[in-house]
């Protein structure tokens, strides 16, 4: 089975969007290098990799930390992950995957 070459979209996206491509755009909402209608619907690869490069940027000048973002980017990181957070849980995903519980 072959990988798609185009990005579905974060909306379209497994687990409520909660995917390492998911995070890059919601991050790149936050900094307001892409609007927040932006899906990334039918990107290819390379495109997203230039967002990831230019989201990157941007996080270098916070120690990539929350805790150091200016209030507004704080609270617009707060708002866009945790909408996310919240239409993933309703969307049936848990978080698991994602973290290493005790066995």
């Amino acid at each position: 089975m072959s990988k798609p070459d185009r990005y579905i979209g974060v909306n379209h996206d497994i687990n409520g969007g909660m995917t390492a491509i998911g995070k890059i755009i919601r991050d790149a909402w936050v900094f307001g290098l892409i609007p927040e209608t932006e899906t990334c619907e039918g990107w290819n690869l390379a495109g997203i990799d230039a967002l990831l490069q230019k989201v990157n940027v941007e996080w270098d000048k916070y120690g990539c930390l929350v805790s150091q973002l200016p209030e507004e980017l704080a609270q617009r990181h707060q708002r866009i992950h945790g909408e996310a957070f919240k239409n993933a849980k309703s969307a049936g995903w848990s978080g698991d995957d994602e973290t290493f519980g005790e066995e």
